[in-house]
């Protein structure tokens, strides 16, 4: 017996990390009434996969890609069932039944928006082997590499920006969210495996669409004159970030100054500020990604670094 759960995965060139994830959800029982697939700007044979070998999968294609926010949104929209569970390509649940887990913990929480779990990720080694991922709690962030949302919300909502292309789509989604009076929360009922495929991935130009997009965030929803200590403070806050990580990065961060420019104007025009109240109650919420990532001892910027170089050996 399925659950009323849509699963769905945005990839991009990732054809061998999408077949280990669709060989996992395979195997979940009860299994999901529907699983959909972008193929976001896909060239290595992943359309080819998924019309053959997963044939009642609903597939999107997006030439040229659409970036993961607008494909997620578009999917979110498109969905047939109330709540919809949401994986990157190389991550997926650890648990054989955690759908029947989800559909529960939605039933017991009707202000819940969006539900999200602790990951065991190569990004952090300690978490591979971690087994008390902590309490329950309300959060400010999340990861679309393991969370599933309640599907009527998001459409009450201005949901997903997709100018925003790749990256920030969660806090900015989670602060609507606390606006509107819902629960974004971090439950340890499921948990996640996050292969972390480093294919595709570029840590500065990761950084860079972050900053941008956060800081177009802030003329979307932060009211004044918050904005203004919000977009200083940021701003020195990212620069620090660019100095740990040494003289390249550090030269290369105006890069993100001038795109976030370019963009304001598309903002300014959209602007819809949440109230001063809303938004300092969602400031005040646990940042449950950072003090995790901050937590585990073995994470520095230099075993990052070597981490990567390990992986694109392999």
């Amino acid at each position: 017996m399925c659950v009323n759960i849509s699963i769905m995965i945005t990839t991009h060139n990732r054809l061998e990390d999408l077949k280990r994830t669709c060989a996992v959800l395979q195997r979940l029982a009860p299994p999901p009434q529907e699983v959909l697939i972008t193929a976001d700007g896909c060239s290595d044979g992943t359309v080819d996969f998924v019309r053959s070998r997963l044939p009642a999968a609903r597939l999107f294609v997006n030439a040229p890609g659409h970036g993961s926010i607008a494909s997620r949104d578009q999917m979110l929209r498109c969905a047939g069932n109330p709540l919809v569970l949401s994986l990157d390509d190389d991550s997926y649940p650890e648990q054989t039944d955690c759908l029947a887990r989800l559909e529960r913990l939605f039933a017991e929480r009707p202000q819940l928006a969006v539900a999200h779990f602790p990951q065991r990720s190569d990004e952090y080694p300690a978490t591979l082997t971690k087994t008390d991922f902590g309490v329950a709690c309300l959060t400010r962030s999340y990861h679309d590499s393991g969370a599933c949302y309640r599907r009527s919300i998001y459409l009450q909502l201005s949901g997903f920006e997709p100018y925003f292309f790749h990256a920030y789509e969660e806090p900015d989604y989670t602060l609507q969210c606390t606006a509107a009076g819902f629960e974004v929360y971090f439950t340890p009922a499921v948990t996640i495996r996050h292969h972390f495929s480093i294919q595709g991935r570029n840590e500065v130009r990761v950084h860079h669409q972050h900053c941008r997009n956060e800081l177009w965030s802030f003329i979307l929803r932060c009211p004044f004159p918050l904005v203004l200590a919000m977009i200083g403070w940021k701003l020195l806050s990212h620069l620090r970030t660019a100095f740990r990580r040494g003289p390249d990065w550090v030269v290369r961060e105006p890069v993100w100054w001038y795109r976030a420019l370019k963009g304001l104007p598309y903002a300014w025009r959209k602007r819809h500020p949440v109230s001063t109240a809303s938004y300092r109650r969602w400031l005040q919420l646990k940042d449950k990604l950072y003090l995790d990532a901050m937590a585990d001892k073995s994470f520095s910027w230099k075993a990052r670094a070597q981490m990567r170089k390990q992986m694109l050996s392999k």
